[in-house]
């Protein structure tokens, strides 16, 4: 079999394998003077494919629910512990209304930021630069580039084609929000964006179209810079000004565009849903646990909902997620989310034609088709009361829009001639499902009306799903939006050794695209992705579908190829195999067992090892170890280690050195016991090598004296939340934090998310040492465990404890500001969510009705 692959990729060091077919093509693929072989319907890849895909059916339809207010629209908002709102009103319409209303008292700087974001409006107010004055462009950067996704334009196109359901979602909304902005006044609202010009009324159009941006996050997001630089050979991708306007200062090059970093392992979660097997009850609970941002745009926030009589959810949601429940519960099942393995885009090798000298044609089935030119314009603020217009042109294939890696995906012709450019598919470019999704999920009675809402719909974006219902049955699926590959295509792409070299090393999938055979056919239905049920136990915490229950393990479905979901006999990682330790130790379980279970902050690398690094500890003795040059003494830290309870708690000592010497582990482990698919819950295990382990630890206390902190400190001494104030200055109010961290193989993990949180609101950060997370303060926290409950089914109703470890609102002049976050630092505990209305008037701290019955 002949695969056209690209030369090009010899920088990224992909491999020996990939390495030397790059360099001898004849051997691999056949010489630079043929052709690529064309894969046609007649003339299929090698090897035998899975059968063809059954097609996708569902017959959901949603339950009786009012769409739109029967008279004009209004909403109770009940506000009970730590602020958070319950909306009732009568209709979907009027529940967004009331939703956005009570959202936009919490964090009404959060969407602003983003509604200029995914509209195309950050240089118009802010200026080119993210980072002022820097000459980066990142303003210009985002502005173009969401310009040519077209998430604006799609949302304009199509609002009207959306079901009632989603356009009442929206509508309202974006009414409750201008209700908001009307009655407060934009001089009112929370720093840092009272009185900014960059907040005003928005509409249906401007919710739909952050949406639809949210939808890119885990995709084409990524891609900004590398989509920025598209261009043909020849031609300058910076943008040029209109009407002779003077052109910019910027430092933006081709040259730093990297390779992008996609599915961030600390984007993670855990999720367990629990069935009647399991439980002390026989009725189903859950677990829900998301790693997430604490600051910027994947704030979750605190809420319930209910419309009398039709519907009744309480839980949370990404930030601006029109008046649906992300992660919670309702009178009948519960479900939690954690993000996936899967891969929800694909990048696209075009084949170029040689007799085309500009490089705009491609092609595809040996027929030529041509990448389109499309010019784009926005508005630049130059200073107060100044701009230019600024426009540049992108490029777009059949398969996408066009992107460059420099050193990696090139377009053009490289040193023996191949000629190829790339183009990015994204199967969330567009996803409509979102709102519909979603809204099953909050009116859906059990697990097969879940089952039936995944059938219709795919707008989980990047998320697996596991769910609890009342009956306690359990069911996990990857409800991801996964291009969907014929079966042709996925054998190729498994059985191609090119293509799989670069698979191994690249963050993403190459796919040939000379033929139509490859063209993607939509997204993935989910009668063909991963997918369980159980009466037992569900649960994930970011790897792969595979051992979502070790008994009955995920290999491959009946009806489809897995491979872009995930890898199958993959080694776990630690988190996972904790998570998958708490399981096996548990039974007849009762909520206050699962909250303990939550908040254990065990380290499972330490429960492997830390008897083996004592004995290690133990021989070393007082002799100095020697790194590099430096003798360096382990004592201290042996004697902290020797005073470690295993935990990740305030009061841990230990707990500093332990991750410290975890973090060098992990960039060079030698296990005792290698990783066996064959026990790949206990493998692999124990210290391989003494010598090696003291010289990791010698390094651990490197890091820790550079960092100024003391070997001895419990762990609430060096880690902590620390808040900005509105100007992005540090607030000095530093709470101390217990929770461990992915790399010891924490469950409860928190960490600092690093320079990017998705918005330009001001916030401040402590750059962490070299080949760390410690800073010279210590470990700041601003990611990690976020909405979290623990919640089970029970003869009265379904009954809940949570906790949102940033609290309920982001504005600094709000009661609800550090409550939860107090309560978490105090003592890691969960407070009760209140579902029935008795429950939730008995704990009512404020009420209001909004919109017409204001009145």
């Amino acid at each position: 079999m002949k695969t056209h692959v690209p030369t090009s990729l010899r920088p990224l060091q992909l491999g020996a394998l990939a390495l030397a077919c790059s360099v001898a093509l004849a051997g691999c693929f056949g010489s630079s003077s043929t052709s690529p072989t064309v894969f046609t319907e007649t003339n299929p890849p090698t090897g035998t494919p899975p059968p063809p895909y059954p097609p996708a059916t569902s017959n959901y339809q949603f339950p009786e629910v009012t769409v739109y207010a029967p008279g004009e629209v209004s909403a109770e908002i009940r506000r009970t512990d730590f602020g958070v709102p319950h909306i009732t009103s009568d209709s979907l319409e009027g529940i967004a209304f009331g939703t956005a209303f009570a959202f936009a008292e919490d964090n009404i700087c959060v969407l602003a930021d983003q509604i200029v974001r995914f509209n195309s409006q950050r240089s118009a107010y802010f200026g080119p630069d993210a980072v002022l004055g820097s000459g980066d462009s990142g303003n210009v950067i985002n502005d173009f580039t969401y310009k040519a996704l077209g998430i604006r334009a799609l949302a304009e196109q199509n609002i009207g084609n959306l079901s009632t359901h989603s356009q009442a979602l929206l509508q309202g909304y974006a009414a409750g929000y201008n209700h908001y902005l009307s009655e407060t006044g934009v001089e009112n609202i929370a720093p840092p964006c009272a009185g900014m010009p960059w907040v005003r009324d928005i509409t249906d159009v401007d919710m739909l179209t952050y949406a639809l941006g949210v939808a890119l996050l885990p995709g084409a997001a990524n891609f900004l810079q590398p989509l920025f630089i598209g261009v043909p050979p020849g031609e300058n991708f910076q943008p040029t000004p209109v009407a002779g306007a003077t052109a910019l200062n910027s430092s933006f090059t081709a040259q730093s565009v990297t390779m992008p970093e996609v599915n961030p392992s600390e984007l993670g979660s855990n999720g367990w849903a629990l069935g009647s097997d399991v439980t002390a009850s026989g009725n189903g609970m859950l677990l829900a646990n998301p790693h997430f941002p604490h600051v910027g745009n994947q704030r979750f926030w605190r809420f319930g909902i209910e419309i009398p009589g039709e519907m009744k959810v309480v839980g949370g949601s990404l930030s601006g997620m029109p008046g649906v429940v992300n992660i919670g519960y309702n009178e009948n099942i519960a479900w939690t989310h954690t993000f996936s393995t899967a891969e929800r885009f694909i990048v696209y090798q075009l084949e170029l034609d040689t007799s085309d000298a500009s490089g705009l044609t491609y092609l595809v089935d040996g027929e030529p088709h041509q990448i389109q030119p499309e010019t784009y314009q926005i508005q630049v603020a130059t200073g107060p009361g100044s701009a230019i217009t600024l426009e540049k042109t992108f490029y777009h294939s059949s398969f996408g829009p066009m992107l460059t890696i420099p050193g990696a995906f090139e377009w053009g012709a490289d040193l023996v001639g191949t000629t190829s450019a790339f183009a990015l598919h994204d199967a969330n470019l567009p996803n409509w499902d979102i709102l519909d999704h979603w809204l099953g999920l909050n009116l859906a009675s059990d697990i097969d009306e879940v089952e039936s809402v995944f059938g219709k719909y795919t707008g989980l974006i990047f998320n697996n799903a596991m769910v609890a219902d009342k009956h306690g049955d359990v069911f996990f699926t990857d409800g991801s939006s996964v291009p969907d590959l014929r079966p042709e295509a996925l054998q190729t792409i498994r059985t191609s050794l090119p293509l799989l070299a670069i698979r191994g090393q690249a963050p993403f999938t190459l796919v040939p695209g000379n033929s139509d055979i490859f063209r993607p056919l939509g997204k993935v239905p989910h009668q063909r992705a991963p997918r369980l049920r159980r009466s037992d136990f569900v649960q994930n915490s970011n790897d792969s579908f595979w051992l979502t229950n070790p008994e009955a393990p995920i290999m491959s479905n009946e009806n489809a190829d897995l491979l872009l979901f995930g890898p199958v006999n993959n080694q776990q990682t630690l988190r996972s195999r904790m998570g998958q330790k708490k399981l096996t130790e548990i039974a007849s379980v009762s909520l206050t067992e699962l909250e303990e279970t939550l908040f254990s902050n065990r380290a499972f690398l330490g429960e492997e090892l830390l008897a083996d690094l004592l004995s290690a500890c133990s021989s070393q003795g007082a002799a100095p170890v020697l790194v590099g040059e430096a003798e360096v003494s382990i004592v201290q830290a042996c004697a902290a280690l020797a005073m470690w309870d295993g935990r990740m708690d305030k009061a841990s000592v230990g707990a500093m050195v332990f991750r410290e010497f975890a973090e060098k582990f992990s960039r060079n482990p030698t296990w005792a016991i290698p990783y066996t698919v064959q026990q790949p819950l206990t493998t692999p295990s124990g210290l391989g090598s003494n010598q090696q382990a003291v010289q990791l630890l010698a390094q651990a206390v490197q890091t820790i004296d550079q960092a100024g902190l003391d070997i001895m400190a419990p762990l609430g001494d060096v880690q902590f939340v620390e808040r900005s104030l509105p100007n992005g200055v540090a607030s000095g109010n530093r709470l101390p934090w217990g929770g461990a961290n992915n790399i010891e193989g924490g469950f409860n993990v928190f960490r600092s998310q690093g320079a990017e949180d998705g918005t330009l609101l001001p916030r401040h950060r402590y750059p962490s040492l070299p080949g760390t997370q410690l800073s010279e303060e210590g470990y700041h926290i601003t990611s990690g465990s976020s909405w979290m409950f623990v919640m089970e089914f029970t003869e009265d109703g379904p009954v809940g404890r949570g906790l949102l470890t940033y609290s309920q609102s982001s504005d600094i002049r709000s009661p609800h500001y550090i409550d939860q976050t107090e309560l978490y630092s105090d003592m890691p505990q969960l407070a009760p969510i209140w579902f029935q209305r008795a429950d939730i008037e008995a704990n009512t701290i404020s009420i209001r009705t909004v919109g017409a019955a204001e009145e």
